[in-house]
């Protein structure tokens, strides 16, 4: 089994080699949540870390990955480097390890540090009662404005995907789970989709727009109506993958 790591440059080779044997042994530390991927918090040196191990890629990805793609382990950990040179919020990447034969992709785990939030964007989705829920609304929405004037495309922009904390008076947010990401720039209905996967609360969308609004110049209703749209047509995809996936595992 071919081994490939990378490390942040200013990791010294000690800490670099009980990340190793950390790696090597993932398995047997306990703890872990996630369904098709691992995740474990470990700590080196008082230094906390999130492993990620990759759920295992199907038939067609072990090649896809050896030989035409970069891997997740490996995009998130590029996608965190450059997110962090253009100033936008995300645990400091760490390392990543990728394990492959000659002819097919393997497992792979991507390192960071671990960030401790007071909340993620979900549970803005789920209670309304947060202290300055209006404001941190609205400072998440100045935040997705940013990336979209960065040219940054964050594919799996949904609800536990960022994470939030509050510094004083003000909140800063990251980004996670960053293998799906586009640097490139955007038209506005692409900007706009890119809130579509974030709530099925109109409300939510109301003051996303506004906000959006104000940042951009553009008119409210506009950016409303193609908002909700958007956000409507992702429930329904949503719901229907989900009613056929029923469907299919109820016939065998």
């Amino acid at each position: 089994m071919k081994e490939k790591r990378v490390f942040n440059s200013a990791l010294e080779a000690d800490f670099k080699e009980q990340l190793t044997k950390i790696i090597y042994n993932f398995d047997t530390i306990e703890g872990g949540e996630g369904n098709r991927n691992i995740i474990k918090i470990v700590t080196i040196n008082e230094l906390k870390l999130n492993i990620k191990a990759f759920k295992k890629p199907n038939a067609v990805n072990k090649i896809v990955y050896k030989f035409f793609r970069k891997s997740k382990a490996q995009r998130s950990y590029e996608y965190a480097n450059k997110l962090l040179e253009l100033n936008v919020g995300t645990p400091k990447p760490i390392a990543y390890f990728e394990y492959s034969s000659p002819f097919l992709f393997g497992k792979s785990f991507y390192v960071s540090e671990q960030v401790d939030c007071d909340l993620t964007y979900r549970e803005l989705t789920k209670d309304f009662n947060i202290p300055n829920y209006d404001a941190i609304l609205r400072a998440f929405t100045r935040f997705t404005y940013s990336l979209h004037q960065k040219n940054i495309h964050f594919l799996d922009h949904s609800p536990g995907n960022t994470l939030i904390k509050k510094v004083g008076e003000d909140y800063q947010f990251y980004l996670v789970d960053l293998n799906r990401m586009n640097f490139e720039p955007m038209d506005f209905e692409t900007k706009i989709k890119n809130f579509s996967r974030l709530t099925i609360h109109k409300s939510m969308v109301e003051v996303m727009s506004d906000e959006y609004a104000k940042c951009s110049g553009e008119d409210y209703d506009k950016i409303f109506d193609l908002m909700w749209k958007e956000t409507e047509a992702f429930q329904e995809k949503f719901h229907r993958k989900k009613r056929l996936k029923k469907k299919l595992l109820g016939k065998q």
